[in-house]
């Protein structure tokens, strides 16, 4: 099913993909309608233009394709499936994220896997191609974020305040120097080359998605990020 969203309003264009019968979907001429594929399970969407806020938020297993950028609060609160996108996105990226998988292929903005979460066998997981704003895995409490750092024109991997508040998960950034100004509760361990386990599955995955060759990125130094458990600092947040 091919719908045209130029001059639709977003209310019309997510009921017109909520009601639809047909499982793949593309939308064309997209241009910043906002909770596309809300809550959404079991369809395929592809998306070419850019969408708006909350694409994807609530996601409940359904796999969406973005042909360009997405804006802000991207897979918001999502709970299973899958958001790939050929571009970049906005701010608060897969924002209380609770299960699923989010595949950027360029740049992040700030505050990206906010509150990730993870519960039994849901696990969120974001592998992000290029840089990553201020705030990154922000009070994450579980899940893996993995930041590649392709295309940094000069600029750092990460912004400021990365893992700030973290108290559960773990992060891998892709860099030869440990990033300055970590908060005291995180804990950095260099990696020569990434192990075998989930985040190399997952680098494999992006690097598929995107037509990458997956040895130069699976043989790179990384930093793994982790909550310090001597920190007291996470006993404002777990139970004990």
């Amino acid at each position: 099913m091919r719908i045209d969203a130029k001059g639709l309003h977003f209310s019309a264009l997510d009921r017109a993909v909520r009601e639809a019968q047909e499982r793949e979907i593309i939308i064309e001429n997209c241009i910043g309608q906002r909770y596309i594929a809300c809550g959404l399970a079991d369809k395929s969407v592809t998306i070419e233009g850019t969408p708006g806020n909350a694409l994807g938020a609530y996601l409940n297993g359904s796999v969406i394709s973005v042909r360009g950028n997405v804006q802000e609060a991207t897979g918001d609160t999502m709970n299973g499936g899958e958001i790939v996108v050929y571009g970049s996105a906005g701010d608060a990226t897969g924002y209380a994220m609770r299960g699923g998988k989010i595949f950027i292929r360029e740049d992040v903005g700030y505050r990206c896997g906010i509150h990730m979460k993870a519960y039994r066998e849901n696990k969120p997981s974001i592998v992000i191609g290029g840089r990553a704003g201020s705030f990154l895995g922000e009070y994450q409490a579980g899940g893996t974020i993995v930041v590649l750092g392709d295309n940094l024109q000069g600029k750092p991997l990460i912004g400021n305040f990365c893992g700030t508040g973290m108290h559960g998960g773990e992060m891998y950034l892709r860099c030869e120097r440990i990033p300055t100004r970590l908060p005291v509760q995180v804990k950095a361990e260099r990696l020569v080359k990434l192990p075998e386990g989930e985040a190399a599955q997952l680098v494999r995955e992006w690097c598929k998605k995107f037509g990458k060759d997956s040895d130069g990125y699976l043989h790179s130094t990384y930093y793994k990020l982790t909550p310090d458990s001597a920190n007291p600092y996470k006993q404002m947040y777990t139970a004990n």
